[in-house]
């Protein structure tokens, strides 16, 4: 596959301790499990854990940010969440009834004062993903 370029590949990042890198690249790798197990689970939603797993490791790895870029299933969402801050409505769509799903089956199982708490951040999630613009279909 051929590399893309991106808008920053002309400002590298400073370069970081190998503790910062280190610390960046662990919270990567956690944020980007967190996003496939969110493929599985409806009450994590997928993307917004993609984006936050490419964010650390735009400061910790430059070539696990690469290999993250060029991905083909999770490349697409992240270049166009750099150049143009947006997600595609199918992601958005997924993730709302993914969260929607999940935060019915929370107010079944958990206890009384706990029920409202998974609606309350998965709406705050819904919310703030759909203001996002919408990425092009691909």
């Amino acid at each position: 596959m051929q590399a893309m370029h991106r808008p920053d590949d002309a400002f590298p990042a400073p370069a970081r301790p190998l503790w910062q890198r280190m610390l960046w690249g662990t919270a990567g790798v956690l944020a980007l499990a967190a996003g496939i197990v969110g493929i599985f689970l409806p009450l994590l939603p997928t993307t917004p854990f993609v984006l936050l797993a490419a964010f650390c490791f735009s400061r910790g790895s430059t070539r696990v940010d690469r290999w993250l870029v060029d991905h083909p299933r999770f490349g697409p969402t992240v270049r166009d969440w750099r150049t143009r801050r947006a997600v595609p409505r199918g992601a958005k769509q997924l993730a709302t009834l993914m969260m929607t799903a999940g935060s019915a089956w929370a107010w079944w199982v958990l206890p009384g004062p706990w029920r409202w708490l998974p609606a309350l951040c998965c709406a705050a999630v819904a919310t703030w993903l759909w203001r996002l613009p919408d990425a092009s279909p691909r």
